[in-house]
């Protein structure tokens, strides 16, 4: 009798996400330059991956403990389990890209390796490497050296066997670093005609390894790209001498030597070479090796250059203004009037930047605070806050450190911050600040109580990421949300102090109880014959205490619609567990971020956003936030969104135990999602 799952690994529920992102990349509809840098999004998805997700299982499984408690996997059971899809996918990748190859030279544009070179690019080339990489590149003599040099996670070397074109000869392995700092891994060569050409960086050094190496007697150069990933986790020690900032510092430069967690090597190595990097390297199987093609790092693929006409890129669509913002009128007075809802990427992001600097030298502005989780290297939002600091607002900044990969920046713009004047917090001990809130306070006039204007997001308050990412944000002055909003930046600043909230949920204290309360307000109404609906918008839903909650849910004959971007462990359409659960995954041209949920409440329909997705960190160990949307226009704007993300049979994929990323194929119209959200914002800014 077969055992019937309730949940599904989240980290192979990531990976079939990934496979979703690698079907953008085998999908005809997307404009072919799109599809060679969705090779780089699964590439730069994967790096994470193992960095922080294998990472984490590999330290689980070296345990001489019992880990039942932590993890519902054998931990070296789903090690393996993750190796296999990952080979299965790295086929299905290479099988992609040599199509993609073959279709980019039906545009006349060609990627050449050294071999294939002509006279008047080998001088090109030649020229390029002495001008630009001679003085950058430093190749290490491996026979010679004292120690074996450590590679750097994010880097990619060539490993080379030099020998002589004899029997029994001498023979050498040399260890070099692509410079990777200032150069591009794409290097447009001159055309021929109507034919263009591009060559890899790492083609470039292996043309030139007889002139690197002249002074040598060997006539054989083979090269073979190699790559390490390394953990990810910062190790942060209990010194209690060390301030925060120092030791979050002395972390990240530690990741750099963190254990490895994949070996991605070309499959073509020479065997002594490998066996000789895989003892140097201290792995073995099981220690992930990765075999692969010539080229690694393809998350550079993510900038691949489009050398060709416009039709292989996708068209350029243009931020769309709000109708509710008029460069007439002051921002903070248009959103006393009523609340707003933004969304990004579709709007400009420079609306919320236009608020900040509104309010940066607004006379009647007295204070700024804002929680900041990911910050752009190059921030108007910072310059922004630094600004208002300077003109005497009083500025806090809630800046989380932790923020994994974007610590370095998080810091230094700390810094910058402090040097200006602002109040810069770092966090709470033990959470790590997730939500997304602006509170801006002014006096009208010099007896009257501070009013308040908030922002709270789905998203960063990053302008890079506001170009890519599918995100919400409500602007309000609703009095007693903006009173929630001052309770939590006071919960932050002070978190031992009790608090009370009345619209917002808040985690770690408040959420998971409130959210627990909506959906047990369904089961009532379902089992009283009132209407009961749930409709759920995240990007992960890994909680298995909310994912319980949901099957007793629809067992009690709740219709619950999930659409859920990454990863999804509770299994739709299971008989008995989840008959009235419906599932899909929508990725496309924009990464799906914003949390929307809609809880039916017999006809009085709920609608909530949040920073929030239901896993239990984001409910029991960050701060988030989920407020709700009460502007019964914006509730009607918000639902005839969702209803564009249900309807979309173009890039829907079914969720389902087979995790096989099935398309979603409905009859009638086409109804890709995020460009109907486009028109349907555009034509209210019309």
């Amino acid at each position: 009798m077969e055992i019937r799952r309730d949940f599904i690994n989240r980290e192979l529920s990531w990976l079939t996400f990934n496979h979703a992102v690698l079907q953008e990349a085998a999908d005809k509809n997307v404009p072919l330059v799109e599809r060679f840098r969705f090779l780089g999004i699964f590439s730069n998805n994967l790096d994470e991956f193992f960095k922080v997700r294998v990472a984490s299982v590999k330290r689980l499984s070296e345990l001489k403990v019992d880990t039942s408690k932590l993890t519902h996997e054998k931990p070296k059971i789903l090690l393996k389990q993750i190796q296999k899809k990952v080979l299965e996918l790295q086929n299905l990748f290479d099988d992609i890209y040599h199509a993609l190859l073959e279709e980019l030279e039906k545009e006349g544009i060609f990627i050449i390796n050294e071999k294939k070179l002509n006279k008047k690019q080998q001088e090109f080339v030649k020229d390029y490497f002495i001008e630009y990489l001679l003085p950058v590149i430093s190749p290490i003599m491996l026979n010679n050296a004292k120690s074996f040099p450590p590679l750097k996670d994010k880097s990619i070397y060539l490993a080379t066997k030099l020998s002589e074109d004899k029997p029994d000869g001498k023979f050498e392995y040399t260890l070099m670093e692509l410079p990777r700092k200032n150069l591009p891994r794409f290097i447009q060569l001159p055309s021929e005609g109507n034919k263009k050409f591009i060559i890899l960086l790492d083609d470039v050094i292996r043309s030139q390894m007889k002139y690197i190496f002249r002074k040598f007697p060997y006539t054989n150069f083979d090269s073979y790209t190699i790559k390490i990933t390394r953990d990810a986790e910062l190790d942060i020690d209990n010194d209690l001498t060390k301030g925060f900032l120092e030791k979050i510092s002395k972390g990240v430069k530690g990741r750099k030597k963190g254990q490895p967690v994949r070996f991605v090597y070309d499959k073509k190595m020479d065997p002594d070479l490998m066996g000789f990097l895989k003892t140097q390297l201290k792995i073995d199987t099981d220690d992930n090796l990765i075999p692969g093609g010539r080229y690694h790092n393809f998350k550079d693929f993510m900038e691949f250059p489009n050398i060709g006409p416009k039709h292989l890129e996708y068209q350029k669509l243009k931020p769309l203004t709000h109708p509710a913002f008029s460069p007439e009128e002051s921002i903070l007075d248009m959103i006393d009037k009523k609340d707003i809802l933004v969304y990004f990427p579709y709007h400009n992001f420079l609306h919320f930047v236009n608020l900040l600097r509104e309010a940066a030298i607004d006379p009647t502005v007295t204070s700024i605070r804002i929680t900041l989780y990911r910050v752009a290297r190059v921030s108007k939002v910072i310059n922004t806050l630094i600004n208002a600091s300077l003109n005497g607002k009083e500025v806090t900044v809630i800046i989380e450190l932790q923020a994994r990969f974007d610590e370095e920046s998080n810091i230094y713009w700390s810094k910058k911050l402090e040097e200006a004047g602002a109040k810069v917090i770092f966090g709470i001990p033990g959470l790590k600040v997730h939500a997304k809130l602006l509170l801006i306070g002014r006096k009208i006039h010099k007896h009257e109580k501070t009013r308040y204007t908030s922002c709270i997001s789905t998203g960063n308050f990053h302008e890079g990421t506001a170009r890519v990412y599918s995100d919400v944000s409500l602007f309000t002055a609703h009095k007693q949300i903006t009173r929630d909003v001052r309770t939590i930046f006071n919960f932050i600043e002070f978190p031992y102090k009790p608090i009370q909230l009345n619209y917002l949920l808040l985690s770690p204290v408040f959420m998971r109880i409130g959210l627990v309360d909506l959906i047990d307000n369904e089961v009532e109404n379902a089992k009283n014959g009132k209407k009961a609906s749930i409709i759920l918008k995240l990007n992960n839903l890994v909680d298995r205490k909310m994912i319980s909650k949901l099957y007793l849910a629809s067992q009690a004959g709740v219709q619950i619609t999930l659409i859920i971007r990454g990863i999804c462990s509770l299994i739709p359409e299971v008989p008995g567990l989840s008959d009235n659960i419906k599932a899909t995954c929508i990725v496309g041209r924009f990464l799906e971020h914003s949390r929307i949920f809609i809880f039916e409440n017999d006809g009085n329909e709920l609608y909530y956003i949040s920073s929030a997705d239901w896993m239990t960190r984001n409910l029991d160990h960050r701060v988030e936030v989920v407020s709700p949307i009460l502007n019964p226009d914006l509730q009607k704007e918000l639902r005839h969104i969702i209803e564009l993300h249900l309807s979309d049979n173009v890039k829907a994929r079914i969720i389902n135990d087979s995790q096989g990323n099935q398309y979603k194929k409905t009859g009638g119209k086409k109804i890709n999602s995020q460009m109907e959200h486009y028109r349907f914002l555009g034509n209210r800014s019309n």
